[in-house]
């Protein structure tokens, strides 16, 4: 699809530097973008390539406008704006109606007539699939399953039963939505499975990435409100609350019954204890561990920075110490006082 500069600009509600009737017809990168193509500048890291650029256009700010000559869209939030020409420029292909080799379908299953399943795909009994899903090959739709309109599922995807998709929902290759949650009781050290009753929930607009699972609740449910986006290899265990539009990195791991507030960016690695809650607009920084909970928003990190080996290794066994430190120097304290009385 190719847009004028002015239609562009139009779409994300940004003023045209230069030519209006440039002709963009895709995205490139500052370093290797070439005609006909828009770049963006959103990092200011990259304010040296806008000089050489060969795009056609940018997405820029004001405050860096000035150091370009080029055809550009003037945006308060460059990146915002890059993300919505892109969606304008490439669309979501329409799902072309339809049945592949091999789909089995229930016969108590509800399909709406605009749907596509991909090949090998089993439906279960009960299951209802809105208009315009399109669900890729090798998919397990379980038993009483509800899948909202528009939603897209990529190959191998499995919902277990009486699991609920918002509309709009995006699940990436591997996804498994409603596995049962890691519920066990200790019988004189021997463990029980401990069956699992409740579901998993997801709101509209949610993103789950490839190879995430979400756990179905031991009694209530599994809830992922609107928006939420998870990346690659999430755990999600069971009775976990993930409030609205928050994100979460690649290989978090969130333990059962933690409540996310909304609007909050867990960074990738994170670990996520039990039981705890999380404050609306908290960020947490990758590879940290949150053992309490957090009632104040803000920025949160733990661990230990990378360094060098050796002084890592020094600085490690001065941590071991850390209590004798203490003491000593509570006692000098102590020493410090008794002499100036």
């Amino acid at each position: 699809m190719t847009k004028t500069l002015a239609e562009l600009a139009e779409h994300v509600g940004g003023k045209v530097f230069g030519d209006p009737d440039c002709q963009i017809s895709s995205i490139g990168t500052l370093a290797n973008g070439g005609p006909g193509q828009i770049a963006f500048l959103s990092n200011r890291r990259y304010r040296k390539q806008l000089e050489c650029t060969a795009a056609s256009a940018v997405i820029i700010s004001l405050q860096d406008v000035e150091k370009y000559s080029g055809n550009a869209i003037i945006v308060s939030e460059p990146y915002v704006a890059y993300a919505k020409i892109v969606l304008f420029l490439y669309g979501n292909e329409q799902t072309v109606p339809g049945r592949e080799q091999g789909v089995l379908v229930h016969a108590d299953a509800e399909v709406d007539a605009t749907c596509r399943i991909g090949a090998n795909t089993v439906v279960e009994s009960g299951a209802q699939i809105g208009a315009g899903v399109e669900i890729g090959a090798g998919c397990y739709i379980g038993k009483n399953v509800l899948i909202g309109q528009d939603s897209r599922l990529y190959p191998n995807v499995t919902i277990c039963a009486d699991c609920v998709i918002g509309d709009r929902a995006i699940l990436h290759p591997g996804v498994v939505i409603g596995s049962d949650g890691f519920g066990l009781a200790n019988d004189n050290g021997r463990w029980i499975k401990v069956k699992q009753v409740g579901k998993v929930v997801l709101g509209d607009d949610v993103e789950i990435g490839a190879n995430t699972t979400i756990d179905r609740g031991a009694i209530e449910d599994t809830i992922l409100e609107d928006g939420v986006k998870l990346d690659n290899l999430v755990q999600v265990a069971h009775n976990v609350r993930i409030g609205a539009h928050t994100a979460i990195a690649a290989c978090a791991g969130i333990s059962g019954s933690a409540k996310i507030g909304r609007h909050c960016a867990i960074g990738g690695g994170v670990g996520i204890l039990g039981h705890l809650e999380i404050a609306d607009n908290t960020t947490v920084t990758a590879m940290s561990l949150v053992t309490g909970s957090i009632a104040t928003p803000g920025v949160y990190s733990s661990g230990t920075p990378l360094e060098e080996n050796r002084k890592w290794h020094r600085n490690f066994v001065r941590a071991k110490q850390l209590d004798e430190f203490a003491r000593r120097i509570k006692y000098l304290e102590k020493m410090i006082k008794e002499q100036s009385e």
